[in-house]
């Protein structure tokens, strides 16, 4: 085992305080010597999500102590996308991904403790965690900690992603008996801990991780407090403690080709495209060579779309655990992956698929060769008005009608709110781009989601013949319409050409071309005056991340 940096010289001033502390909450003296493992921990009492962590976190101590590790419980900052977006215009929920990553740089770190298990949960946890493991290169494992089942509302199935969309059309409709059948709904949503059931972020993200090597692997996606969930509790609690006698660390596992594999298998699934901003995150983190949009427009053309899993398809995630998950997904997508990626499990990822059988209901996975659509469902763009990229999830646009480019006059909103009430009034009409900027990392600050516009234009009277376009994010579980998110340059910079968009002014999506363009010649749009950002930043951690944080494609990661 190599030498564990937690073990301090013995009669120094550092290791008698720690003896002191660390006997007055019942360490025994020859703790000291063994490997030390944080266990992050996001527990909360605000969100479902969260809720069973604590439990998990009780199990994985005698499991480590065990096998031969000290543990210590590390607590973390908890952004829920439903809780904790009610402040700060939503900016807090990004921006909690790097408060998460320096929680843990500044316990684990300060502490110099050997490696950490990090219990991963709703979809800003994952990335932060990973984030914070690429930065302080220790022993690191990611636990998936699970989906929350579904529930029932008279008599047919709901689900997070069912009420958020009934959420929006009561607003527009606004009927007593639609009042009451929301908040029936509500009730029954959700019948257990977990995260958003479905293919939204965070079952992506736990996805991603399996397919970055990160996780063990054969273990997402998984149903909370299920046995299969408490099956990977216990390989994780002893396998984080072989990582550290083996000096098994992220900078191995963290490469450009676990990168191309994660890539890989996010346009496979047709998964959340804010996987895209939090890989990036991840790579500059640990100061990796990689550029995500660059290789998702390398790949794009080369991955098919495997699964259509809502809310790309009617596949329920349940389905999709029952198939293979993960790693059947990436078995089927061997002869594209990287096999000689390193994995946590201390082997290369072709070993692990050669040992990985078919799943029981592997049909609901296709193949490379008979793909469910030739392309996924996640596409990445370029053009005029977004010559750093944006992004496209959209299964009827992208899949049925790409031929067909969309052609429109912008109306341009600051503020989604308002795009709610145009909607209600009859303001926005079939051949309108619905512009809604101002609301990017910097502009918002935070950045904001474009979730509530994007369903309210899913009307059927709107949904086959509008575009929005915005510089802010939207939930992974929106995939309705034809939306065009994350544009960047985002309006608050300067030269961004969606800064400077007018109402009238022509914009044509053309996904056949991949291409989002305003049609406005250069010389007018540098006669217009720029989009004018907030005048001044919030005096707290909202302020300090739009003041620190690097530009979308690199991610949105706090960088002095």
């Amino acid at each position: 085992m190599p030498r564990l940096r937690s073990v301090l010289p013995v009669g120094s001033p550092r290791w008698a305080v720690r003896l002191a502390q660390w006997h007055a909450l019942g360490l025994a003296d020859d703790d000291l010597d063994k490997p030390k493992i944080a266990i992050v921990n996001s527990s909360s009492e605000l969100a479902i999500c969260y809720s069973h962590l604590d439990q998990i976190a009780a199990r994985l101590k005698p499991i480590i102590r065990a096998a031969g590790g000290v543990p210590f419980e590390v607590r973390t900052t908890a952004p829920s996308d439903f809780i904790t977006s009610v402040g700060g215009r939503g900016g807090y929920i990004l921006s909690a991904r790097d408060l998460i990553s320096f929680d843990i740089e500044a316990m684990v770190e300060g502490a110099y403790l050997d490696g950490m298990i990090c219990l991963s949960s709703c979809d800003k946890t994952l990335p932060g965690h990973l984030m914070a493991a690429a930065r302080l290169d220790i022993p690191t494992l990611i636990l998936a900690c699970g989906y929350q089942p579904s529930g029932c509302c008279r008599g047919e199935p709901v689900d997070i992603e069912e009420v958020f969309v009934s959420a929006v059309h009561h607003v527009l409709d606004g009927t007593d008996e639609g009042r009451e059948r929301l908040a029936e709904c509500a009730r029954e949503a959700i019948g257990g801990p977990g995260v958003c059931s479905g293919l939204g972020t965070a079952n992506t993200m736990h996805m991603v991780a399996e397919a970055l090597g990160m996780t063990l692997f054969g273990t997402t996606p998984v149903q909370a407090n299920s046995p299969r969930m408490w099956e990977a509790v216990e390989r994780a609690g002893r396998r984080v403690v072989e990582m550290v006698q083996e000096d098994l660390r992220p900078s191995r596992v963290l490469t450009p080709g676990a990168f191309r594999n994660a890539a890989t298998l996010l346009l496979a699934t047709g998964g959340s495209l804010n996987a895209v901003k939090h890989l990036q995150a991840i790579a500059e983190a640990g100061r990796i060579d990689v550029d995500l949009f660059d290789l998702l427009s390398e790949l794009y053309d080369r991955v098919p779309l495997l699964v259509e899993v809502r809310p790309n398809g009617q596949t329920s995630i349940e389905e999709l655990e029952q198939a293979g998950g993960a790693a059947e997904c990436l078995r089927r997508l061997a002869s594209i992956l990287d096999l000689d990626a390193l994995t946590v499990e201390g082997t290369v990822l072709g070993d692990l698929l050669e040992r990985t059988s078919a799943g029981e209901a592997s049909s609901r996975i296709a193949s490379l060769e008979s793909p469910v659509r030739r392309q996924s469902t996640l596409m990445p763009v370029r053009g005029t008005l977004a010559p750093g990229g944006a992004l496209v999830r959209s299964t009827a646009w992208v899949q049925e009608r790409s031929g067909e480019p969309f052609r429109g006059r912008a109306m341009v909103f600051h503020d989604q709110d308002r795009i709610v009430e145009a909607v209600r009034d009859g303001q926005i009409q079939p051949g309108t781009v619905v512009v809604l900027r101002g609301i990017g990392p910097r502009g918002q600050p935070g950045m904001g989601m474009a979730s509530f516009a994007a369903f309210a234009l899913a009307r059927p009277e709107l949904v086959d013949h509008v575009a929005l376009v915005t510089d802010g994010q939207i939930s992974g579980l929106v995939n309705q319409g034809l939306v065009v998110a994350e544009v960047t340059p985002e309006a608050a910079v300067p030269d961004s050409p969606l800064g400077r968009v007018q109402d009238g002014d022509e914009i044509v999506v053309d996904l056949s071309a991949r291409r989002v363009d305003l049609l406005v010649d250069e010389a007018t749009l540098r006669q217009r005056e720029p989009y004018q950002g907030p005048e001044s930043l919030p005096d707290g951690w909202l302020g300090v991340y739009a003041r620190l944080a690097s530009d979308l494609r690199r991610g949105n990661i706090v960088k002095p």
